[in-house]
């Protein structure tokens, strides 16, 4: 079975900027030298699926802390304009999406403001599908998502993504819903 679309970020930058927009009217976002960000205390439950503190959180642990930033766990919503980078007008200069709102503004426009279902890697827990939940919440005023699945990796030797021929491994895993 094939799906009904394969959407690209490329041909979605409009309602990413839409949704960057609404969160900038709402409160929620500021600028630095370097593009527009995220405020994740403005957002009450980040780290309600991930059962992050934001308080306990290590800063600079996934990324090259920006002393600019309000908050080390803030992310970047429009990234300014890097030679050599692919870039896009917007209402902020020519610049580009950051990771996470590239899959909101995708989800949103396929799936809705609200759906039933969301899953990937249990490594995208955190931050990414954590920062997909702040954004798209704080922008709609509904639940993202009903319920997460995460799958685990398969390691054979520290090495994760491998091809298991001719044997069976099974696999625990969880549902989680709000």
């Amino acid at each position: 079975m094939t799906p009904d679309v394969e959407p690209k970020a490329t041909e979605n930058i409009a309602e990413m900027i839409g949704i960057i927009e609404g969160l900038e009217k709402g409160g929620y976002t500021y600028v630095l030298g370097d593009g527009v960000y995220y405020d994740v205390r403005k957002f009450a439950e980040y780290g309600k699926l991930s059962k992050q503190d934001i308080d306990e959180l290590k800063s600079g642990a996934r990324v090259v802390l920006n002393e600019k930033k309000k908050n080390p766990q803030d992310f970047v919503l429009w990234k300014f304009a890097k030679a050599g980078e692919p870039q896009w007008d917007s209402p902020w200069g020519k610049g580009r999406p950051g990771w996470h709102i590239e899959c909101s503004a995708m989800s949103g426009k396929f799936l809705g403001e609200s759906f039933d279902i969301h899953g990937g890697g249990a490594d995208l827990t955190f931050p990414h599908h954590e920062c997909e939940i702040a954004q798209s919440e704080a922008y709609t005023g509904k639940i993202f998502a009903k319920y997460w699945i995460h799958n685990g990796f398969i390691q054979v030797n520290n090495e994760k993504n491998v091809q298991i021929i001719g044997k069976f491994l099974h696999v625990k895993g969880h549902l989680q819903e709000f």
